[in-house]
């Protein structure tokens, strides 16, 4: 049912946004109409294009919306002068609880970049790249100090990455598993997939040689 909006323009644009979100995940970006949406917020369509002149306008918005939000969820997390290994457990803690309570943003965000024009493409892959970024320098420094072993640290961030976004894919709450558990369950496997155990058996025979 229609929900009707007030005349606060803050609250209508933040309804528009939910509501998009909601909607791109069940339908898909292309199958979603501006009058559809208008319809699901309460308000006529002609109104939306005060906020969002296209229909891509939002998207964009939606999409950067999120990264944003996971950049500045990262630098809140992140631990101050911490070894890698803290690092990178507060990384997977962090993205696994920021990805299942926006489980419908993230699946937007993942599959419809494709409906982008260029140039916005450009700036969401930006964002991308930077948080990346920091997953790839707690590789570099875990392999550095000998905390990992890594053959790879890009490919190895772009592994670790999809396997804990994925977790939205199946992931409902109030079923078997907590949040805490599977952020600790992804924790292990994540440490596996650095050869984190593997650098700390090696650090315990040399230092009994």
């Amino acid at each position: 049912m229609a929900r009707t909006i007030g005349s606060d323009g803050g609250r209508t644009e933040a309804a528009i946004r939910e509501a998009a979100i909601s909607l791109m995940a069940r339908f898909g970006y292309e199958a979603v109409s501006m009058r559809q949406l208008a319809a699901e917020v309460g308000v006529q369509a002609a109104a939306l294009y005060r906020y969002f002149p296209t229909k891509e306008d939002l998207l964009f918005t939606l999409l950067c919306e999120h990264m944003d939000g996971l950049l500045s969820a990262w630098e809140a997390a992140r631990p101050a002068n911490a070894d890698p290994r803290e690092r990178l457990t507060a990384f997977v803690r962090n993205h696994i609880h920021f990805h299942v309570a926006r489980r419908h943003a993230t699946h937007v965000s993942n599959m419809e970049l494709r409906a982008l024009s260029r140039d916005n493409l450009t700036q969401i892959l930006r964002l991308r790249t930077a948080y990346e970024k920091e997953l790839r320098q707690i590789l570099r420094d875990g392999a550095e100090a000998g905390t990992f072993v890594i053959d790879d640290t890009g490919l190895t961030a772009i592994a670790i990455i999809q396997m804990l976004t994925g977790v939205i894919v199946w992931f409902r709450p109030g079923e078997r598993l907590s949040v805490e558990e599977v952020a600790e369950t992804y924790l292990a496997m994540t440490m596996r997939l650095t050869g984190a155990e593997n650098a700390r058996e090696n650090t315990h025979v040399r230092a009994h040689a």
